[in-house]
């Protein structure tokens, strides 16, 4: 006789390392692969430009005058910042439009994780926008005056709003680059099995913790020191006045 017993439903989270097929596989490789290579890299690289700040409006205005300095500028940040971001950002909102995290219904910590990778990386876009647009595209231009930058910093952060933005900003992009390297390994077989895997996230953990201390100390350093001019003679002028 046939069983009239209902089948037993076994209730699971999202797979978190789901590939794709195919051209989709491709797609999410290239999606991994942006995050850490170049956009993971501007990170760590911006974050380490901005401790500069620690040590003063000049320190800074130094740092931030080699970068502007370097040849093809506009070329490197387009191709090799700015587009990748994009994509990274946009395919992340697709793959987000087509998950589904099921948190309310099964709270495990692989579909927090899951949401807390999109919900961050959603606020981290948002953040380097305004962030980028900001200092890059109004008031004095820090390509021809890069001395104005601690400045233009400095006039962002009077707002408490401003800077309780910049703080959720920090924190959610470290978070999600973090975790999108434990994702990383996870996906290209680095970290093979359960383990090693909860070994590095205990690791990417730290790196979060880390990145964090090191943005809020950055940001706040900016608050410290007394309120500086935001033009401070022309690029050439600046620059070679303080490389000096």
């Amino acid at each position: 006789m046939a069983s009239t017993e209902a089948p037993i439903r076994v209730k699971s989270g999202v797979a978190p390392l789901r590939a794709g097929e195919g051209r989709s596989f491709l797609l999410r490789r290239l999606h991994s692969l942006t995050g850490i290579i170049p956009v993971g890299a501007f990170l760590l690289e911006h974050f380490f430009s901005n401790a500069f700040a620690t040590k003063g409006p000049e320190a800074y205005t130094k740092q931030v005058g080699l970068l502007t300095s370097l040849p093809f500028v506009v070329a490197l940040e387009l191709f090799g910042i700015w587009l990748p971001i994009l994509y990274h950002a946009l395919y992340g909102f697709y793959i987000w439009y087509r998950g589904d995290s099921n948190v309310a219904e099964y709270p495990w910590s692989g579909n927090w994780l899951y949401t807390s990778q999109r919900w961050t990386g959603a606020i981290a876009f948002i953040y380097i926008v305004y962030h980028t647009w900001h200092l890059r595209f109004t008031g004095v231009h820090i390509l021809s005056h890069p001395a104005a930058a601690f400045g233009k910093v400095q006039m962002e952060l009077q707002s408490p709003l401003m800077v309780a933005f910049y703080v959720i900003g920090i924190i959610a992009a470290c978070w999600h680059f973090s975790y999108g390297i434990w994702l990383f390994c996870a996906k290209w077989g680095i970290t093979v099995g359960t383990t090693a895997r909860r070994r590095f996230g205990y690791a990417c953990f730290v790196l979060a913790i880390l990145l964090i201390a090191v943005g809020l100390v950055s940001e706040f350093s900016f608050l410290y020191y007394p309120r500086q001019p935001l033009d401070m003679g022309t690029g050439s002028e600046s620059v070679v006045r303080l490389l000096h």
